[in-house]
């Protein structure tokens, strides 16, 4: 083996503040590993979340950690005992994929055996404002399909309201990001029934959902923040209607297809989702976003530049990335 591994940390500006329940972002923090063997390279990226005690320092420690096995040639298998569920192993379980294509001439799909991914719905995210600039925010994007409204414990009801009225036809992600609690999910149901909102996601603190288990909500809840790895899945499938793949947590697109075969094998519901990163990262969660009821990738959507060749957005709807950018040749 010949191999050579590069991880670097990479930032990519926003076009506005990205606010959501537990801050606010104005920039792209991202890791980019490139893998070489021989004339062939391949590129993967992760983005490390502080939710889950991640960060850039971490990330690349995780990867220098792994160094020796994978230009040794350790495999994607190899990769799932090699480092835990995370941003580290996203990218470099990626790169693999990546590099694996190059070296094959075959690609992504069918080394999976799946159609190449096509145009798709793709929700686009209305951040917390106030109820007004929300709701000039969803007329703007009123003809898109999907709009995925994030919101918090301050004023959910209003929020909610103005994104509807202002977007009366499209469907709704509601997605407090684990601010609400018990008592605001029981008071809200006739807000999102009113508001006829298609999916209801991480609404409550991940170690505190075990009451969803005796719970019937008027709307789908889906685990985000609950649900990383196909092993949870004993637990989610009791509290959740659906799950929310991403690759970060999960740790790669090879865990992540676990995930969402796993999922589906117990009839949950799929949506695929990301961080907010550029299109490096949503490529591979293509191969996930055909397998899912809802999908939300539009994360290089907020970028003031994305990678060259990268994913394109017209009206919600997601167009793939160039031939040749990952896991195509």
């Amino acid at each position: 083996m010949s191999r050579t591994l590069q991880a670097q940390h990479d930032r990519f500006d926003l076009i506005a503040p990205f606010r959501i329940a537990r801050g606010v972002k104005t920039a792209a923090d991202v890791v980019t590993v490139t893998i070489g063997d021989g004339d062939a390279i391949g590129r993967g990226e992760g983005v490390p979340y502080p939710r889950y005690g991640e960060s850039i320092e971490s990330t690349l420690a995780a990867i220098e950690g792994a160094r020796v096995a994978i230009e040794a040639g350790a495999d994607r298998q190899a990769l799932l005992t090699l480092l835990p569920p995370g941003a580290a192993r996203n990218a470099v379980d990626c790169a693999l994929w990546d590099l694996e294509t190059r070296q094959s001439g075959r690609n992504v799909a069918s080394l999976i055996g799946a159609p190449e991914p096509q145009r798709l719905a793709s929700a686009l995210t209305i951040v917390i404002d106030t109820p007004e600039a929300m709701a000039r925010a969803a007329a703007a994007l009123a003809s898109a399909p999907l709009l995925k409204v994030k919101v918090d414990a301050h004023a959910p009801a209003a929020q909610i309201r103005a994104v509807r009225n202002a977007a009366p036809d499209t469907a709704l992600i509601v997605d407090p990001n684990e601010s609400w609690n018990q008592a605001l999910v029981e008071a809200l149901q006739p807000i999102l029934i009113e508001a006829r909102v298609a999916l209801l996601e991480q609404p409550v603190p991940a170690d505190n959902d075990a009451w969803l288990e005796g719970f019937t909500s008027a709307v789908p809840i889906c685990a985000d923040e609950s649900v990383h790895v196909a092993a949870d899945l004993d637990v989610i499938a009791r509290r959740y209607s659906h799950v929310n793949v991403k690759l970060d947590k999960a740790g790669g697109l090879t865990a992540a297809l676990e995930l969402a075969f796993a999922a589906r094998a117990r009839g949950l519901g799929l949506m695929t989702g990301c961080m907010v990163s550029s299109s490096l990262s949503i490529a591979p969660a293509l191969h996930v976003a055909r397998l899912s009821d809802f999908v939300d990738l539009d994360g290089p959507i907020w970028l003031r530049e994305d990678r060259p060749g990268g994913v394109t957005d017209e009206s919600g709807m997601l167009a793939p990335p160039a031939t040749g950018f990952w896991g195509t040749i």
